[in-house]
């Protein structure tokens, strides 16, 4: 009996490496280092929901590559919650070295973080947060989302203070969405424009289309503002804006965040109004904080990168030289 049971675990190990090898990103990731010096990383993304998603997981796989002595078992959840926790648990079944996450929401966590920490796998998380303890991850490393709030809202009120504003809401739930609609409203208060609506998009092109062609159906002319929680969103809106016959960045103002390269050259383009940056080239300082935590050495708990604003001007004097 103890023949057969060894030998259906051995199947099942089998079956469940070669799990792992499916989602690898070409980089031959599995197991813990197969017997080489290479560290295996698994990276649990979002998805690929926007153009600073795809800026960002770039980012993570040159950092996280082979020629920095990194071997990266990859997955992109689709913005799916439970996929992306299914994949934190399978690379803990794989016993790669350190995980790192980007959370998709800031709930649920608590479970499969502390089964990680019980392995003995360290977690790094980048870009968006979790509402878990904070001992159960080594680090986080990403930006200020209620500070980027903050700033779009501040240029709202010094150049569109009185107008009608229609919001496009990132991922319910998420701590990017929740932050940014923070910072928003922090820097509203007292001032006279008036919100006629706010929906999620999902962070997604086609999601903000969607919202914003409902918003003008049902507001019409009335809207002559418009945040959105990130430019992905803010670009689907210029297409519902323009098929109405609007002219966006005049008939309605747009604020957005992440400040990737088509969202700059409507900046430039007069289209959007202002950006406020959100950095996504975050894989540098994730490699070092992961080798790092595994020699042992002491790390901060956050790190926050700093990012920038831009006006018309500045996105036309940026764009030549923007790396995303």
């Amino acid at each position: 009996m103890k023949k057969i049971l060894a030998s259906v675990a051995l199947v099942g190990a089998v079956a469940l490496a070669m799990t792992g090898c499916a989602t690898d990103g070409g980089s031959g990731g599995g197991g813990g280092g197969g017997g080489d010096e290479l560290i295996t990383v698994g990276f649990a993304q979002t998805g690929s929901e926007s153009g600073w998603r795809s800026a960002n997981t770039e980012s993570l796989k040159t950092a996280l590559s082979e020629e920095n002595g990194f071997k990266l078992v990859f997955n992109a959840a689709d913005n799916k919650q439970e996929a992306q926790i299914a994949a934190v648990r399978s690379f803990i079944n794989q016993g790669v070295d350190a995980i790192v996450i980007a959370p998709i929401t800031v709930d649920g966590w608590d479970d499969v973080l502390k089964e990680a920490k019980d392995a003995g796998i360290p977690v790094i998380l980048e870009d968006r947060t979790v509402s878990a303890s904070d001992d159960l991850y080594a680090s986080w490393v990403g930006l200020d989302f209620e500070k980027e709030g903050e700033l779009a809202g501040q240029w709202a009120v010094e150049n569109a203070d009185g107008s009608n504003l229609v919001v496009l809401e990132g991922t319910t739930g998420s701590s990017a969405a929740l932050d940014r609609a923070t910072g928003w409203s922090k820097a509203l208060e007292g001032s006279t424009i008036k919100t006629l609506d706010s929906q999620t998009g999902d962070f997604t092109r086609d999601g903000g289309k969607k919202v914003m062609e409902g918003f003008l159906q049902k507001y019409g002319s009335d809207i002559n503002l418009l945040f959105a929680h990130n430019d992905d969103m803010g670009l689907g809106a210029l297409d519902a804006i323009e098929a109405a016959g609007l002219v966006p960045g005049q008939d309605i103002k747009i604020v957005t965040i992440d400040a990737v390269h088509d969202g700059m050259q409507a900046l430039a383009d007069g289209k959007f109004s202002f950006i406020v940056e959100c950095n996504p080239l975050l894989g540098e300082k994730v490699a070092d904080l992961v080798k790092k935590v595994l020699a042992g050495e002491s790390v901060d708990k956050r790190t926050i990168v700093e990012d920038q604003t831009f006006t018309q001007d500045q996105a036309k004097e940026a764009l030549p030289t923007r790396p995303y």
